[in-house]
């Protein structure tokens, strides 16, 4: 069975004309515990496949609105030990790497994807954000990698960029924004999701 992890009702509006006899969607809210806990029960239901799709924010300037990729890495780019233990930001412990991998189809431009609980135009995260080599950034995504991997379960990521970092204040952008990039969401979808 596969199962949608999908954060925003506007965005699972992109899935549900497509879920095919046997899948699932979740429709879990914004943040990184909503997307775990709903990958983690999906997981349980007998979701052998997640899937994750919806608007993110760019960081390369070459990006543009309404761009579409698909995440080959993931990394929460908000944990942080190294206060503790000295590791580089992103790996949690028992870990070697910040990157959670993810499967790609090779149907978009594959990308790294930040995953953290804020939606900011702070400089603050921008030295994390390139040494990490994240060009997309989200809300939930690494969660949803994280939680996959962890049970050995599959899982591809989507993204379309409602903002990109340098071009506005990224909230505003965002709002001006979201309808174009679902609509560029629900043309590259099809494509992407086939079994």
């Amino acid at each position: 069975m596969r199962a949608f992890v999908i954060a925003m009702e506007s965005e699972a509006a992109v899935v549900r004309p497509f879920l095919k006899d046997g899948d699932r969607l979740y429709v879990a809210g914004v943040g990184k515990v909503n997307a775990a806990a709903a990958t983690q029960k999906a997981i349980d239901a007998g979701a052998d496949e997640i899937l994750n799709c919806g608007v993110a924010g760019g960081f390369d300037p070459a990006m543009k609105i309404a761009d579409v990729f698909e995440i080959d890495r993931a990394v929460e780019y908000d944990f942080d030990l190294a206060q503790l233990n000295g590791t580089e930001v992103g790996v949690h412990n028992e870990r070697t790497t910040p990157y959670f991998g993810l499967q790609t189809r090779g149907l978009f431009p594959a990308r790294t994807l930040g995953s953290g609980d804020r939606f900011s135009d702070s400089q603050a995260d921008l030295p994390v954000l390139a040494r990490l080599g994240v060009t997309i950034r989200d809300m939930e995504g690494a969660a949803i990698a994280h939680v996959c991997e962890m049970n050995g379960v599959p899982c591809r990521i989507l993204k379309c960029l409602s903002d990109v970092h340098g071009q506005g204040a990224m909230t505003d952008q965002y709002k001006a924004n979201l309808s174009k990039a679902l609509l560029s969401l629900a043309k590259a979808f099809p494509a992407w999701c086939g079994k």
